[in-house]
């Protein structure tokens, strides 16, 4: 299983066990697993991290 497979699966259960009932507690998982996504994608390499809040650029 992937890095990717288990961030989206850790963020899925947070979300699950911190919200129960409505639309809203929808969003919530909703967030969660995305989070979780970002996290295992930045865990397997595909997404650079430094790069993005810019400070992987060398600038002289």
């Amino acid at each position: 299983m992937s890095r990717i497979t288990v961030g989206l699966f850790v963020g899925l259960i947070l979300g699950l066990t911190a919200a129960f009932g409505s639309f809203s507690s929808f969003m919530i998982v909703l967030v969660f697993g995305a989070a979780g996504i970002l996290i295992g994608l930045v865990l397997e390499g595909r997404i650079d991290l430094q790069q993005l809040i810019g400070r992987g650029t060398d600038r002289r």
